[in-house]
């Protein structure tokens, strides 16, 4: 088999992925609110995509060296350009009709989306109360003409084209809608039935009120049509060595939020001229490039659709303390007589911002060490880090700023923690900084100890609530070792280091991982027992890819589960026929990682930040932790085990195509409220 069509290509793979979110959104058995913000989710995820993805796409294909637009999968950029387009005129008449059907199924519950067409008397004062009130102050109509220069509007936001006719003359306008948690995109209407729950979009209010917007021209009709413009989302950042690399960061930002327009969403009914002006403006012309939608865009703020009916969405169990941490009591203090797993959302993330809390007044803690990819957008993180400061430790903070749409949080953190006397680091040039790594010093018996985290996950209250991950715990003093030299190598870069027990990106986690592989394939060669078992966000990397097919020829067991991409072709007769993989979308996010290899019979077993795609074993740095407490081994491969068990909202991943729900003549077993039941056995025990 050709080399290129060993590897399915990333792109593609990801739109399935995409899809697999679709498709719960197209789930009856999902409750109805539910299935709203699945739709939400999707648009999100398409949305920086474009961005991001195709953005890419379209620079490679206007390379001049033809190998230099050649991806993965062997397509050149701009026949995958067009695949890609394909794909989202597709998936788009799914989207659509889903989101009728799911309106269909709320109004027979009594839920009613509304536009300004078909709300009452009582219901139109208040919209103008609201838009009067609320609306009117955060409205800047922009005079849109033929002649001269568009003023710069920025993605992530919606519009609306105004059409104001007078007779043969026209005029034309673009107003931002303006949406922000004060004024949401969905906002409830007063019912005269108490059993009705009536919402109108923010968008038809300012239609419902463009007289009021306009009160000042005489005209004979006024119309108004959404539309949204994506942007490259590529940073760049210039090589001024003068410049700090704040200082960089923030004109990088500036830059990015002026990326050049990739692509123009708008609504089909938008008349011929003002498609045309609109159009133009922002010098799009071709079919890839202007994507005809309906009324209304944006929709990821379908995620924050208002809770009108509690019983109408996914009821989540609520996490577990884990049995060894008492309220009340010294989390250091259990860590010292035992390793810690935690498993969010099924344990309390508050459990580790407590272990930051109390190393920040314990007065026994000297330092704190800490790297930080994305956080809270008001981070209990942060203010635990300040407080320590505060109480005299000395913080160190491996802050990365390259957090893709995280910068600007990221550089308003670094001016939070170096006001508060902190130092900050922000890292590597050319390697982010991508690892969950935290490390206590702590005086005792007159010595200096160690108190160790490694996580799969960002230190983030708020996504640790829907995004599952996993949290070590370790008061193993090796481990504590290999952390102070990962610092010390990250505040020293010059200096060359190996670690005895901790998987270090870009450095020689990879090779690990291939020694790893390769002695499963010698046991397998021996007729030992031999399996390779997988959890990540993503699988993309060639070289691990090509490595997993000689272990499956060689005999070797494999069960992966990927979230996300996936380009290794699994069940492929001489190639791949003893790979297996699944991919489950459920109400949590499936984002922690996790490995481990038979080892003869005695598992290795590994939770780490990487994923194995090339950016994360070459171009980050991330961090592994081995397992060696025998019951948390236990524990993570029952944790695998039940996942690989799902046959509810467990897919097949195997080809491009399809995704095909895991089907067995098994009770229905769904992982992730199994795991729920799981944890809080353990804690019961």
């Amino acid at each position: 088999m050709d080399e290129h069509k060993k590897i399915y290509n990333r792109e593609l793979s990801w739109l399935a992925f995409n899809n697999r979110v679709l498709q719960e959104a197209q789930d009856s058995s999902v409750p109805l609110l539910q299935r709203l913000r699945f739709l939400g989710i999707y648009s999100n995820n398409q949305d920086e995509f474009i961005k991001v993805r195709v953005g890419n796409l379209i620079r490679m294909s206007k390379m001049r060296n033809v190998n230099q637009q050649i991806t993965t999968g062997g397509y050149l950029a701009k026949d995958l350009l067009t695949l890609i387009d394909m794909g989202l005129m597709k998936s788009s008449k799914i989207v659509n009709t889903t989101y009728l059907e799911i309106l269909d199924g709320m109004e027979k519950e009594g839920i009613f989306v509304l536009d300004e067409s078909n709300i009452n008397d009582e219901q139109i004062k208040f919209c103008q109360d609201y838009y009067a009130d609320v609306i009117s102050s955060r409205l800047v109509p922009i005079n849109v003409k033929k002649t001269t220069k568009l003023p710069f509007l920025p993605d992530n936001h919606i519009y609306h084209a105004v059409r104001i006719s007078t007779g043969r003359m026209f005029r034309y306008f673009i107003i931002q809608i303006p949406i922000s948690s004060a004024c949401p995109r969905f906002v409830v209407l007063p019912s005269s039935d108490g059993k009705r729950k009536e919402i109108i979009f923010l968008d038809d209010i300012i239609r419902l009120c463009l007289n009021e917007i306009f009160f000042m021209f005489k005209y004979d009709t006024i119309c108004a049509y959404t539309f949204k413009i994506l942007r490259d989302a590529e940073l760049t950042l210039d090589d001024d060595v003068s410049k700090s690399l704040i200082s960089k960061m923030e004109e990088g930002l500036e830059n990015r939020l002026h990326g050049k327009p990739i692509r123009l969403i708008y609504d089909r009914e938008m008349p011929n001229d003002l498609f045309n002006l609109i159009s133009t403006k922002f010098r799009l012309k071709t079919s890839d490039e202007l994507a005809p939608g309906g009324r209304y865009h944006h929709m990821k703020n379908l995620m924050d659709f208002p809770k009108v009916r509690p019983d109408l969405e996914v009821k989540k169990p609520l996490p577990e303390n884990h049995p060894s941490i008492k309220p009340f009591s010294s989390i250091l203090h259990v860590i010292r007589h035992k390793d810690i797993l935690l498993n969010y959302p099924y344990h309390r993330f508050e459990n580790f911002i407590d272990f930051l809390r109390e190393a920040a007044i314990d007065p026994k803690v000297e330092r704190i060490y800490i790297t930080l990819y994305r956080t809270a957008e008001r981070s209990k993180v942060i203010n635990a880090l300040i407080n320590a400061a505060k109480n005299g430790k000395q913080v160190i903070v491996l802050l990365e700023l390259m957090a893709r749409f995280d910068e600007e949080q990221n550089v308003r953190n670094t001016d939070l923690l170096q006001d508060a006397g902190i130092k900050v680091i922000h890292g590597i040039e050319g390697v982010k900084i991508h690892s969950k790594l935290v490390l206590i010093e702590r005086r005792e018996s007159s010595t200096i100890k160690g108190y160790v985290y490694v996580g799969t996950g960002n230190f983030n209250e708020s996504t640790a609530k829907i995004y599952a991950d996993f949290g070590y715990f370790t008061y193993n003093q090796v481990i504590v070792n290999d952390a102070r030299v990962v610092f010390d190598f990250l505040q020293n870069t010059h200096r060359h280091f190996h670690c005895k027990k901790l998987l270090v990106a870009p450095y020689y986690m990879s090779d690990e991982f291939v020694r790893m592989v390769e002695n499963e394939i010698r046991n397998a060669r021996k007729g030992k027992e031999a399996y390779v078992y997988g959890k990540f966000n993503s699988l993309t990397d060639p070289t691990m890819i090509l490595l997993l097919y000689k272990a499956s020829m060689a005999g070797v067991l494999i069960k992966l589960i990927v979230r996300g991409a996936c380009c290794l072709r699994s069940g492929v007769k001489g190639m791949s026929e003893n790979i297996k993989i699944i991919s489950i979308v459920d109400i949590y996010l499936e984002h922690a990682r996790l490995f481990i290899v038979c080892n003869g019979g005695k598992d290795s077993t590994y939770i780490m930040s990487a994923d194995w795609m090339p950016r994360n074993l070459h171009r980050r740095v991330e961090v592994g932790i081995p397992i060696t407490d025998k019951i948390i081994k236990k524990t993570l491969k029952q944790v695998f085990n039940i996942q690989w068990s799902d046959n509810v909202k467990a897919r097949e991943v195997k080809d491009l195509n399809t995704n095909n729900y895991i089907t067995n003549d098994k009770k229905p077993f769904r992982s992730q409220m199994e795991l729920h039941a799981f944890y809080k056995g353990l804690k019961n025990k």
